[in-house]
């Protein structure tokens, strides 16, 4: 009996066909909950049974977007079976993204630091 060999880093490849065909039908939908949406990126699990797809919205309510998309999960995953060439499509969970939430929060400390700093050299000793 024949194995058939594991072909390197196609989960890797199939999550980044995934976000990449994801973001386009994700811009045809007509729910107005959904803002300006960024994929960041599209976990899969092993037996391609699951997908998390992580979002960040630069418009618009994160909460209310990542209902609208999980509700829009069958729709999207039905229009992916039309696009992949793969015998199992994910059933997709959407994850709000929160890493340039935190990177925008992280920068403004960090000038309130430094504008601090600025401060604190300026004035003189007494």
């Amino acid at each position: 009996m024949r194995h058939k060999r594991a072909i390197p880093n196609r989960s890797f490849r199939v999550a980044d066909q995934i976000q990449r065909d994801l973001a386009e039908l994700i811009r045809e939908l007509k729910d107005p909950r959904i803002g300006m949406v960024t994929l960041s990126g599209v976990e899969v699990t092993p037996d391609y049974a699951h997908a998390k797809v992580f979002f960040s919205v630069l418009i618009g309510d994160p909460a209310g977007t990542q209902e609208a998309l999980n509700e829009a999960a069958g729709f999207l995953r039905n229009g992916l079976f039309k696009r992949l060439q793969i015998h199992t499509v994910p059933t997709l969970h959407f994850q709000f993204d929160r890493t340039t939430e935190r990177a925008a929060e992280m920068n403004s400390l960090i000038s309130q630091a430094n504008a601090q700093r600025a401060l604190d050299t300026d004035e003189p000793n007494d």
